[in-house]
């Protein structure tokens, strides 16, 4: 199966345009893994013609390429994020980028910069930005998901919510992909790599597996 869908995921790369957005763009997924996603997004979308949903948006990198795969399709992507910034990004944390503090307030506020980035990419029409905490969107939708791609809060408590929460929305020939799967603990948070190992035992195979994307789909 994943020498099928390598293959397959070759033939879906984005256009120059979306890719150098992409890149332009504030995050941290490299290029590499946002291709990987990319594949993933396309094919998903095109198999099930319905919505794309991703967890964590953060400024909008990632959802230039869900934006771009869903606007081929003929569907919409879907961004759940409370915009107030993860446990690593904010002050005094490695991630923390002062310049998305609105100084109103004193917090963090990435929702701005995500807009821009979607604005200036030409793909604002593509997303609906679902502004709010993972756990309470996912109890009040109602619709099915070609694809849920996990990549919020780092905790276990996140993580989890974000599994238990969106999971149960996916096609069943939807996929399920997973950002920041890191099997050794000197790589990185270990609570992505724990809802992985969850889904393989809840009857997930995986795909592929690019950097630390994991791409799975159900047995």
């Amino acid at each position: 199966m994943a020498d099928t869908a390598q293959a397959d995921a070759g033939a879906r790369v984005p256009a120059a345009e979306v890719l150098a957005a992409f890149e332009s763009a504030t995050g941290f997924m490299p290029v590499d893994e946002g291709l990987a996603l990319y594949a993933a997004a396309a094919g998903a979308a095109a198999a099930t013609g319905l919505p794309l949903l991703e967890v964590g948006s953060y400024c909008g990198r990632s959802t230039i390429l869900l934006a771009d795969a869903a606007r081929q399709a003929g569907t919409v992507a879907l961004t759940v994020d409370h915009h107030r910034g993860s446990e690593e990004q904010q002050p005094g944390w490695e991630y923390h980028d002062a310049s998305l503090v609105d100084p109103e307030v004193g917090l963090m506020d990435t929702l701005p910069r995500f807009r821009r980035t979607l604005h200036a990419a030409g793909l604002e029409q593509h997303v609906i930005a679902l502004v709010g905490r993972s756990p309470q969107v996912a109890a009040v939708w109602g619709g099915q998901l070609g694809l849920v791609f996990v990549d919020g809060g780092h905790t276990d408590e996140h993580a989890t919510a974000d599994y238990e929460g969106w999971v149960p929305h996916l096609a069943p020939e939807g996929l399920l992909v997973i950002h920041d799967v890191f099997p050794d603990p000197a790589d990185g948070g270990q609570a992505p790599y724990r809802i992985y190992l969850r889904a393989l035992a809840e009857g997930f195979a995986e795909v592929s597996a690019h950097g630390s994307l994991r791409v799975l789909r159900r047995r």
